[in-house]
């Protein structure tokens, strides 16, 4: 397994959340999302031009600009 960001997440690739880099606002607007260390998420889609990317964690639907995903660092199944 190896960590990467969750922006470089290929459709449908499973991982878990590791970190979250935001500090401030953002950080605490992601953490309220749902998105905190242990998550288990898989990428859904993305929008013809990637951005954004659609993620299913804890039975929902979430949809993060790349600006935002790029905070999030996941360890990948291989």
């Amino acid at each position: 397994m190896g960590q990467i960001n969750l922006r470089h997440m290929k459709d449908k690739q499973r991982g878990t959340i590791r970190m979250i880099k935001a500090n401030g606002e953002m950080g605490r607007r992601l953490r309220d999302m749902g998105l905190v260390p242990g998550t288990e998420i898989c990428i859904q889609g993305r929008a013809p031009l990637y951005d954004p990317v659609s993620i299913r964690l804890m039975g929902f639907t979430l949809t993060l600009r790349n600006s935002e995903a790029d905070y999030i660092e996941v360890e990948v199944e291989q």
